[in-house]
C-alpha cells in the first residue's frame, strides 16, 4: 500500500478477555495481502508465532492457566464456536488451506486441543485474493467473527472496519473501486486514476 494510504493510524487497540494466538506460516510474513497481522495489531491480548521455518522445529503454543484453548479450524468433528464460561485462548492458523491443515499435526501442543468452527455466515468480502475453498474467509474475517461470539459485536465491527479499509484502499489504488465506495474515504491530497471517470483525481 502506498504510504499516503497507510492505515496504521486507524488500527484500533482492543482490550479483550479472550486471547488470540496467530500461528502464521513463514510464507505469510511479507505478503502485502496478509490480514492476520492486522488482527494481532488490533487485539492487545494477542501474539504471533511463526512456523514452517526451514531447519527449525515449529514452536509450541502455550496458553495461560485458567483459559480454554480452542483451535479455529474446521476439521472433522469440530464444534461450532459458542460463548464460553472461562476465558479463551483462540489459536488461529494463518496461511493457505494446505498450510493451515498441517498446523495441528506439526505443532505437538495442539494435537489434543479442541477444534471449533464458525457458524455459517455471509460470504467473504476479501477481494485481494481468491478463496480456494467454498465459504473461505480471510484470516481477520474469521477472527472478527470468532471474537464477535466470544467478546461481542463491538469487537467484531472494529476488526471488520479496519479490514474493509485495507481492502478498499488497495482496490482504489489499483483503479478498481470508486472513491465514494471506500470505507472512511481517501485521505485528502491523495491522487490516483479514477476508474469511473478516466480522470486523475
Amino acid at each position: 500500500m502506498q504510504l499516503s494510504l497507510c492505515i496504521c493510524s486507524l488500527i484500533p487497540r482492543l482490550e479483550t478477555r479472550s486471547r488470540l494466538v496467530l500461528v502464521m506460516h513463514k510464507a505469510e510474513r511479507r505478503k502485502p495481502t496478509n490480514t492476520g497481522h492486522l488482527a494481532t495489531r488490533s487485539l492487545v491480548n494477542s501474539e504471533t508465532i511463526v512456523r514452517g521455518v526451514e531447519g527449525q522445529p515449529d514452536p509450541e503454543v502455550t496458553w495461560p492457566d485458567g483459559t480454554v484453548p480452542l483451535l479455529l479450524y474446521p476439521s472433522e468433528g469440530a464444534e461450532v464456536l459458542a460463548p464460553q464460561d472461562r476465558p479463551v485462548t483462540l489459536i488461529v492458523p494463518d496461511g493457505n488451506w494446505r498450510q493451515a491443515s498441517k498446523v495441528r499435526l506439526r505443532v505437538r501442543s495442539l494435537r489434543d486441543v479442541r477444534c471449533v468452527t464458525l457458524p455459517v455466515g455471509p460470504p467473504t468480502s476479501y477481494r485481494l485474493r481468491s478463496e480456494s475453498v467454498p465459504n473461505g474467509l480471510a484470516t481477520i474475517e474469521a477472527i472478527a467473527r470468532a471474537f464477535g461470539i466470544l467478546e461481542g459485536p463491538e469487537v467484531q465491527e472494529a476488526l471488520e472496519t479496519i479490514f474493509r479499509t485495507m481492502v478498499e484502499r488497495t482496490l482504489w489504488i489499483r483503479g478498481t473501486l470508486a472513491t465514494d465506495d471506500v470505507t472512511g474515504g481517501i485521505p485528502e491530497g491523495v491522487s490516483k486514476h479514477d476508474p469511473q471517470s478516466g480522470r486523475q483525481t
